[in-house]
């Protein structure tokens, strides 16, 4: 960040000062999370298994209707409904060891697990949607007979069953990308059921068993494309990104304008699992600042935590850049505000 201040005295001349605190704000115990986050995630985990008990009901009658009617689109349903009850363990089984607290040899503990299975869910979703591209075009060129009345009943079960899936699942996903891989999972399906409707309506009344197929292809697409947006989200994360509800120029901006501050550098902000983020940064203080370190210290946790909601902050207070080995990374702050 730029210096905004008259403390122009504050560089390289005081190397004789140096005075390094670090300031840890985390909300809860040593190896703890905050109630909020185990509160949200206890229930995330009610509503996956809720979701796991509708959706693995559901499949044995999806198998059966597909065996009896001939249907690609339920036989592809009943795969998919497959992979979704194989995400949603997976997501209960990451988010079980996500819980465990951290130890001397894993600090942050197994967070990262729930944003492994959202990755393990993107992955299934895409092979699904491939094989259901590759069979609907195989199926174009030889169209088999549908009993477009078993169709249109499992589907329209399928499709109740599903939206009150989606239903259950929806508040959760908003803040957990575990949650929202089942999520989509669960959307896909939905639009199965949609599509496995229509395709036994066309079939009934106007017997056009190629409506099947290409019912199926549109479905493959649209699983490809909801499959896309999860993956961005989830390399974000991998890649440890800001999180985008965090502006990192006002943040520091904001911690700069307190009196005593002359610079916030080396600034890192990056989520551990979606609803958990974290913050480290060093902050120098003007050696002549006659206040106290430790009060500029809280107030500047303060702002990390209570005005944009990080969780896990690290703060060190520095009163000379001498003897600072990391890289400062101001040049992109810079550039926000020239």
């Amino acid at each position: 960040m730029t210096d905004r201040k008259t403390a122009g005295s504050h560089g390289h001349n005081h190397g004789h000062h140096h005075d390094h605190s670090h300031g840890h704000d985390h909300g809860h115990s040593r190896f703890g999370l905050p109630d909020d986050f185990v509160e949200m995630r206890g229930q995330s985990k009610r509503r996956l298994t809720i979701a796991l008990v509708l959706i693995g009901g559901y499949m044995f009658v999806d198998v059966a209707g597909g065996i009896v009617s001939g249907s690609l689109g339920l036989i592809a349903h009943a795969g998919h409904l497959l992979s979704d009850t194989g995400a949603m363990v997976l997501a209960l089984i990451a988010m079980h060891f996500a819980g465990r607290s951290a130890t001397a040899t894993r600090t942050y503990g197994y967070h990262r697990l729930e944003t492994l299975a959202a990755l393990v869910s993107v992955i299934s979703l895409s092979l699904i949607a491939g094989g259901i591209l590759v069979e609907s075009v195989q199926r174009l060129g030889d169209v088999s007979e549908v009993d477009g009345a078993v169709m249109l009943s499992v589907g329209s079960a399928g499709l109740v069953v599903n939206i009150l899936a989606a239903w259950i699942l929806h508040g959760s996903a908003a803040h957990n990308l575990n949650v929202e891989g089942v999520f989509r999972h669960i959307l896909a399906d939905l639009l199965g059921s949609v599509g496995i409707v229509i395709s036994g309506i066309l079939v009934m009344f106007l017997g056009w068993n190629i409506a099947d197929p290409i019912v199926s292809m549109c479905i493959g697409v649209l699983i490809l494309a909801s499959t896309w947006r999860l993956l961005v989200k989830v390399l974000h994360v991998l890649l440890e990104g800001t999180p985008k509800h965090i502006d990192v120029h006002r943040l520091c901006h904001q911690i700069e304008d307190l009196e005593g501050v002359t610079l916030v550098h080396d600034v890192h902000v990056w989520t551990l699992t979606p609803g958990y983020d974290a913050m480290t940064a060093h902050v120098l203080i003007d050696p002549d600042y006659p206040g106290n370190l430790e009060d500029v210290l809280m107030k500047a946790r303060s702002i990390a935590g209570e005005d944009f909601g990080i969780h896990h902050i690290t703060i060190q207070v520095e009163t000379t850049l001498a003897g600072c080995t990391e890289n400062h990374h101001v040049q992109h702050l810079h550039a926000a505000v020239e």
